[in-house]
């Protein structure tokens, strides 16, 4: 089986991660394949003619139930007086609908309305709760920055307020509504850096990068995950997905990582631990921060063992194959998070969203992978799956005809010299996790003992003298009589 015939199950084009709109930007499964600027604007299209459809219909309801209405108080011969009433009565009703249809349909609006304004700057009691150490710490850092803007901080630092404030008058809202109040301020914010008070480029994006981590510290616990969405749901399915798939081996993906290298071990491990991490990271640019280091020791390890630089072929079943061996927390969740609350521009453009844009490609892949993919057949495929047997096994026991007898029985007795080695080294690890239990154990009751010792200290107190005879003070002793002895009794 040739390499080119291997990777066909894994293979992407390049061009396949682009926006399918053709905009050259990179695109992102959950929005469609779009990327962000075009998932917006197909997003307000949308959104536009269901908003047309709804008031067609609400409207063409309210004719036929009046023309129901009318119909019927004609036949009853008193149309005159209480039609006109019914008139003005169903006029305020529609005036009253229309405004509740109206108020439903442009609340969540993402363009900034006066009255949203006027209503978010009411305090909020969640806003004075007692914040953490790490909400304080990047406060003061948040502003520590932004007073080397002087005047456009301090407009910066009023609206990161009123938008924190409007957030949190909108928890009610689904949390697509928010991502979009989100992505329209980080636009509106970066829109009045460059025209209205003309900052550089890069002091724009070292701006955007600070606000962000300012606002979404501050409502990571809001909308990380929240019990609205089906996010945790799909995390536990591709977990389970993940467990299932641990019999998958480098050589089925195709990897060009050689992990006998001890170089190339250490830098599997560093991708394990970076896509790992992730998820203990509060800000969407840190979130993204641990996937481009994740795949930048991918790069390296392949760079290693293949002594030349890594491309995108090699890099994407790699990337699959740490997924699927690190397991990350959460997985699902965090991407949704990122998709969410991101600056926009860092998904569309940049390593950060060519890896971001490849981690998703990846989980589309494992959630999708099938015997196809892997080139294996589907009887084999699902004895893996249902773990009647595993890969190590049969790739000993799978020889050709010609092979002798002693062959066979050579690379048997290797494989049972393995698998006995592995308990071995299990038995002994154990046995010094014992010893050391066991150490600390009798440290523990000798501390606890000497703290006894010394908190209740041995008294010895003078040996008692021996006590004298109940009559020793009786100065008349010889004056007593006898002491009656026992006498037989005869009758």
């Amino acid at each position: 089986m040739n390499l080119k015939s291997e990777r066909r199950g894994i293979h992407v084009d390049q061009s396949e991660l682009l926006c399918k709109k053709g905009c050259g930007y990179y695109g992102n499964p959950a929005w469609q394949g779009f990327c962000s600027k075009c998932w917006r604007e197909e997003y307000h299209k949308a959104r536009q003619k269901q908003i047309q459809e709804d008031w067609e219909l609400a409207e063409r309801l309210q004719r036929e139930e009046e023309e129901a209405y009318a119909s019927s108080q004609s036949t009853q011969g008193a149309q005159s007086l209480t039609f006109s009433k019914f008139e003005e009565k169903k006029t305020n009703e529609k005036t009253r609908k229309v405004t509740t249809v109206k108020k439903f349909f442009t609340a969540s609006s993402r363009t900034g309305a006066k009255k949203e304004i006027q209503e978010a700057k009411a305090p909020s009691p969640s806003i004075n709760r007692q914040a953490s150490i790490e909400t304080d710490r990047v406060s003061k850092e948040f502003i520590e920055f932004l007073k080397t803007y002087h005047k456009p901080g301090q407009d910066i630092y009023k609206q990161c307020k009123l938008f924190l404030d409007t957030m949190n008058h909108k928890r009610d809202l689904s949390i697509e509504e928010q991502s979009e109040c989100a992505q329209d301020f980080y636009q509106n914010v970066a829109d009045k850096l460059q025209t209205r008070w003309k900052v550089p480029p890069e002091k724009v994006e070292k701006a955007m990068d600070q606000i962000e981590k300012y606002i979404m510290t501050r409502q990571y616990k809001y909308v990380f995950c929240p019990e609205t969405t089906d996010d945790e749901k799909k995390d536990l399915a591709v977990q389970k997905r993940i467990r299932a798939l641990h019999w998958v081996t480098p050589q089925m993906l195709c990897v060009p990582v050689n992990e006998e290298i001890p170089e190339v071990s250490d830098m599997v491990v560093k991708a394990i631990t970076d896509i790992i991490e992730m998820d203990s990271k509060r800000v969407p640019r840190d979130k993204l921060a641990c996937i481009t280091k994740c795949s930048k020791h991918i790069f390296n390890a392949i760079k290693i063992t293949k002594n030349e630089p890594a491309s995108a072929d090699d890099f994407l079943p790699t990337l699959i194959y740490i997924v699927l061996k690190g397991n990350p927390p959460r997985l699902q969740s965090n991407i949704q998070y990122i998709t969410r609350f991101c600056n926009p521009s860092r998904l569309m453009t940049g390593e950060d969203g060519y890896y971001f844009t490849n981690l998703c490609c990846a989980v589309a892949f494992i959630e999708k992978l099938d015997a196809q993919s892997l080139n294996l057949s589907q009887e084999d495929f699902d004895r893996f799956m249902t773990g009647q047997t595993s890969p190590k096994k049969q790739e000993s026991d799978s020889f050709s005809p010609d092979v002798c007898l002693g062959v066979k029985q050579m690379y048997k007795n290797l494989d049972l010299l393995s698998q006995l080695n592995e308990r071995q080294e299990r038995i002994v690890n154990e046995a010094k996790k014992l010893e050391k239990d066991l150490i600390d154990w009798t440290d523990g009751i000798t501390k606890e003992v000497q703290d006894i010792v010394e908190k209740y200290p041995l008294e010895i107190k003078p040996k008692n003298q021996a006590l004298a005879a109940i009559d020793s003070e009786n100065v008349e002793n010889d004056k007593l009589p006898p002491p009656l002895q026992p006498q037989v009794y005869a009758g």
